[in-house]
């Protein structure tokens, strides 16, 4: 399958990452083009792709439904075998882009082909099912690993998240009432999405800095 790459930010930037979509929405839609847009203004290099799935939709018009994330991994190892890049690696992505790309990153990491990975708003469990953790493998990650996630995330809420046994690796920054897209209640928590995403891009820019010294 042909990879078509999104790219953002400057080329000469000391870090790219590899970012994923989630299951319902495209590599460009809006909340991945806000969470990009932050990115770059941080002077971080970010590469975007489609699973097949999402591009058939694309292409034809029909919504197909994700497959199981771990079928996607294959695509998501044949995204960083296509993506030309300087500097070091980061994988990640937003919800279940994300997860994928935590799937794969300790065998990455151990090759020597990525520096870390990123998730944002990673799906600790499905939405009203606290009991259904996804999180098995990242109680051994072994990768620097680096989460942001809304604090009232329906998928993972900071009360629900502080229990689980989660490896060292993993630093979480979390956003004060922020969402699944990280997004704040204003009137509630004093925070923009505009403040949500810059503190985001922030912890990112430094702890990329910390990755590659």
């Amino acid at each position: 399958m042909e990879m078509n790459f999104l790219f953002d930010g400057p080329e000469s930037a000391p870090v790219t990452i590899l970012l994923a979509h989630g299951a319902g929405a495209p590599m460009d839609s809006q909340s991945m083009n806000r969470i990009v847009e932050a990115l770059a203004g941080e002077e971080i290099r970010v590469a975007r792709f489609e699973f097949g799935y999402m591009a058939l939709r694309r292409s034809e018009g029909r919504r197909k439904p994700p497959p199981r994330a771990d079928r996607l991994i294959p695509e998501y190892k044949d995204a960083i075998d296509a993506l030309a890049h300087d500097g070091a690696l980061v994988i990640g992505g937003k919800s279940m882009g994300g997860r994928v790309a935590s799937m794969i990153a300790d065998e990455e990491f151990a090759n020597g082909r990525i520096a870390g990975l990123l998730c944002l708003g990673y799906p600790f469990h499905p939405p009203g099912k606290p009991d259904q953790l996804r999180t098995k493998h990242l109680e051994g990650m072994r990768a620097p690993t680096l989460i942001c996630q809304g604090a009232r995330d329906p998928f993972g809420t900071s009360q629900e998240v502080c229990g689980y046994d989660l490896s060292g690796a993993i630093e979480i920054v979390w956003l004060e009432d922020g969402d699944h897209d990280l997004k704040p209640r204003k009137t509630i928590s004093g925070f923009s999405m505009a403040d949500h995403l810059q503190t985001m891009a922030q912890h990112v820019r430094r702890w990329c800095d910390g990755q590659t010294k």
